[in-house]
């Protein structure tokens, strides 16, 4: 699973990095940033993105396919 960060939608909540200190941290412009990618399990990368309040946590499977958030 791969974990990407869409930043028009975060808000610098910090839920990530509160959840998965070892994969996100806050940027400069203190927004999330995957920086360990290896450093989190697909059930810590879920949690993760589950807890965002804006949905910012894309989720894509092996394959490249989208899935979280789920698409309409």
């Amino acid at each position: 699973m791969k974990a990407t960060v869409d930043h028009d939608l975060c808000i610098g909540a910090a839920m990530c990095v509160a959840i998965a200190p070892d994969v996100f941290e806050l940027n400069n412009q203190g927004l999330s940033e995957v920086v360990h990618p290896e450093a989190g399990t697909d059930d810590l990368l879920r949690e993760a993105a589950e807890n965002c309040p804006q949905q910012a946590i894309i989720l894509q499977d092996d394959a490249g396919q989208q899935i979280y958030p789920e698409l309409d």
